[in-house]
Parts: structure tokens; C-alpha cells; sequence
């Protein structure tokens, strides 16, 4: 039998957010451009003698017990309709929960890859069937198998990614407001106001954007007035990282984590240094 497992399970930010009115299947079509980081939850897996069974301890009490690393589990169990090893999984939590950087789905789509570590067979197009269960984000995160870093033009309901090349230049500070915005708060939210289309890049568009220079960045997430109008703090977040000489700055997913790019690790790290005297902040590349 294996031992233990350790797996990656990397946090994402959006460049642009665009929200398409809701489908027939009630999901919201989305384009936007992710981008994993350095930060990130670790998972560690242990196999164990006993079939069908998903242990799950967390080093966060404010991680339920019945997650999406649960869910990924018994959805993978649905999908192959076929007995799963058991296994013991012991998750190291550093993405916020409730701030738009994925980490949820992230941690699933790393039970996933566990799994394969272990001899699971995954035929061809199990891997998104069971992302449908689970949730929209686990497609992006699945595509980087296991990866920790990654970027792709993602549409649809998050099911179509098109893996592009991770620009290695930008420096990444992270600003955590300390306000819970969920994803169905904020979808509910933004199906309330009405929105000018005016400004939306056209999807072909987004790879060359991303490529450009970051001051000639014209990525807009849809999420970030209707979540800034909420909650003060996001507005004053992003208000605070543009005065620390961010390039670009905005909100990642429907919220709350605000983050700026800076071209420089110098440039960053000041921006941390300042920032954190008021806000939790977090320099990362990547």
C-alpha cells in the first residue's frame, strides 16, 4: 500500500470578472482569466484499509466537516460507480474562506489528483463530471493536475478552460477585509442591479490583455461595485492598495479579497509592509 500523499492545492485570483445573465440551467456564464498563486491550502492523504470512506480532519475549526473535499470524494465514488480506497485526509487551511480565491474547489480538485496517486483509473471525462457536482471553479483547478501554477481563459460556467502561458514578472499583494461575501450572496446581488455592458472585453480578447503592460490593463470584474457598495471595507481596501502604487488592482471572484500587481518583489513588499499595519495583507508571487 502507498503512503502518505502530500498535494498542493494552489489559491486562484480573477484578472476580470464578467457575469452573463443567468441560463436555463440557473448557472451564470462567466469569462475571465485565472491565475493560480503561491499561496495555498495543503492536503495530506493517507490510505486506508477499509473501502469507501473519506476521513477528514482540519487544522481550521471553521472548515465543516461535510466539505467540498468530502463532496469530491463521494462525487468520484457516483461518477466511477466503483469502490474507492479509504482514505485519512488532513487539510492545512491558508486560503481564506469566503474570499473569491478558490480554495474550496481547489482542495477538491487535490482529493482528485490524491486519488490518482493512489491507482485510482479516471476515464476520459470523469474528471469534469465530477467538477459538475462539486462546483464550477474545480474545472480551472483540475486542469492544472496537480501543478502550482497555472493560468487559463475560463468560460462558460467555468467548465471551458483554455490553458494560456503564466506570466513570471507580476508581483501579487493580497488584502483580506475580514467580510464573508458568498458566492450566492453575490450572484443574488448582482441579478438585482442593472449593469452597462459597455467596457465588456470580448473573450478573444482577454489572453492579449493579460500579456500586455499591467498599466494598460482594462480587466474589470463585475462583482467589485456591486460587493464594494456592500461592504466598506472593500472599497477601502481597494482604495488603500491603489495608493500604495499598485498598477492594477481589484477583487478577486464575487469577493472579498482585493488584491493589487505590482512589477517589482521590492515594490510589493513595501506595499505588504505598509498595508499590514492596517490590514491583514499577504505579498505573493504568482
Amino acid at each position: 500500500m502507498l503512503g502518505e500523499i502530500h498535494v498542493h492545492a494552489p489559491a486562484k485570483i480573477n484578472l476580470g470578472l464578467r457575469v452573463l445573465p443567468k441560463r436555463e440551467d440557473g448557472f451564470h456564464g462567466i469569462e475571465s482569466v485565472f491565475v493560480a498563486l503561491a499561496l495555498g491550502d495543503d492536503l495530506l492523504v493517507r490510505p486506508l484499509a477499509e473501502k469507501d470512506v473519506c476521513r477528514f480532519f482540519c487544522d481550521n475549526d471553521e472548515v465543516p466537516q461535510e466539505n467540498t473535499i468530502t463532496r469530491a470524494y463521494q462525487a468520484a465514488r457516483n461518477v466511477l460507480n466503483a469502490p474507492l480506497p479509504g482514505v485519512r485526509v488532513e487539510l492545512k487551511k491558508r486560503v481564506p474562506m469566503g474570499g473569491g480565491l478558490g480554495g474550496g474547489s481547489s482542495d477538491a480538485a487535490a482529493l482528485i489528483v490524491a486519488l490518482r496517486k493512489l491507482g485510482v483509473a479516471f476515464p476520459v471525462g470523469a474528471d469534469n463530471k465530477i467538477a459538475v457536482l462539486v462546483g464550477s471553479d474545480v474545472f480551472f483547478f483540475l486542469s492544472l493536475d496537480g501543478r502550482p501554477e497555472g493560468a487559463a481563459v475560463v468560460s462558460g460556467r467555468g467548465e471551458l478552460v483554455r490553458p494560456i502561458s503564466p506570466r513570471s514578472d507580476l508581483h501579487y499583494v493580497l488584502v483580506f477585509p475580514g467580510v464573508h461575501s458568498s458566492t450566492a450572496e453575490a450572484y443574488s446581488a448582482i441579478d438585482s442591479v442593472e449593469r452597462s455592458k459597455n467596457g465588456w472585453l470580448p473573450l478573444d480578447e482577454l489572453e492579449n490583455v493579460y500579456n500586455s503592460p499591467v498599466k494598460d490593463w482594462t480587466f474589470a470584474n463585475d462583482f467589485t461595485p456591486v460587493i464594494a457598495a456592500r461592504y466598506s471595507k472593500v472599497q477601502q481596501a481597494l482604495q488603500d492598495v491603489k495608493s500604495c502604487g499598485a498598477l492594477f488592482c481589484d477583487m478577486s471572484g464575487s469577493g472579498s479579497t482585493v488584491f493589487g500587481v505590482f512589477e517589482s518583489a521590492s515594490q510589493a513588499q513595501e506595499a505588504e509592509a505598509r498595508l499590514s499595519g492596517k490590514w491583514n495583507a499577504l505579498y505573493c508571487k504568482k
